[in-house]
């Protein structure tokens, strides 16, 4: 008797499932077997493990769930910083990043986006963050001391772009989604050098993204909410339709993400040598 091929599952049931995923925290793997990212060559987890090894005390700003700052303390441990905490602004994700953090010692603050640091001047070594979403360079440079790094990835401009326009039309080169300032690398190192930070090292990569079905691109955009800030299944129910019938005749949806690593230094004190 024939095998009959699987059916491919209808474009309600991958839009039923997708709804249906918790968006708490920066934890992908959900994605697995549905999309695919390359990543930069630099190692951001690895890299911040080492730097982690060496703190002593050490701040991860926008932490989302945790998962990234947990991974990293792993690697580091058992040479872990004596002080280390997180600041993240989304309830959610403060309730996750505590559950996952708390375990190896990190205070986890709820700390709004774009409001001031709650910590004294010059209290930590070390500021991490990745894909902070507007880094503010002044209170970076307040709670570092002399000497302290600032190791961070960030998401760079365009980043995801022809997934945003294929909903939004075309883009200016100059904003996000939603109107949120370009992230040029570029512009980013003007901003911390006029906070009074040292460029170190700041390098930048544009990377290959495949969706291959509509529950994919349905979940990105309920979790990445900034994309296409407006997003609902039912506000774009017949470009979600007509993406789906794309990626099941030509195959996956192609993206590139942007991203850029910065290492930046608050000087040394007068009289320190560097």
């Amino acid at each position: 008797m024939a095998d009959h091929p699987t059916p491919h599952p209808t474009y309600e049931a991958l839009i039923t499932e997708a709804t249906a995923v918790p968006t708490e925290g920066w934890d992908f793997s959900w994605f697995e077997g549905r999309a695919t990212e390359a990543r930069p060559s630099w190692g951001y987890a690895t890299a911040k493990a080492e730097r982690l090894a060496h703190a002593t005390a050490a701040l991860d700003i926008q932490t989302g769930g945790g998962e990234v700052l947990d991974f990293a303390l792993g690697r580091a441990a058992p040479s872990v910083p004596v002080l280390a905490v997180a600041t993240e602004g989304w309830p959610p994700n403060v309730a996750k990043a505590t559950a996952l953090l708390r375990p190896r010692g990190v205070a986890v603050v709820a700390s709004a986006e774009g409001a001031p640091l709650p910590f004294a001047d010059g209290t930590f070594d070390l500021v991490t963050s990745r894909h902070p979403v507007a880094p503010d360079w002044a209170e970076i440079a307040r709670v570092l001391r002399p000497g302290g790094t600032y190791f961070a990835q960030h998401v760079g401009p365009r980043s995801v772009f022809e997934l945003v326009e294929y909903f939004l039309g075309p883009q200016s080169h100059d904003t996000l989604a939603g109107g949120l300032p370009g992230r040029h690398p570029d512009r980013e190192r003007a901003d911390a050098e006029a906070a009074g930070l040292e460029i170190v090292d700041l390098r930048a990569e544009r990377l290959r993204i495949e969706f291959h079905d509509i529950a994919a691109v349905v979940h990105f955009l309920r979790k990445v909410v900034w994309m296409v800030p407006d997003f609902t299944v039912e506000a774009y129910d017949t470009r979600l339709r007509a993406l789906h019938e794309r990626i099941e005749s030509e195959g996956p949806f192609v993206a590139h993400s942007t991203r850029h690593l910065f290492d930046a230094r608050r000087p040394p004190a007068p009289g320190k040598h560097r």
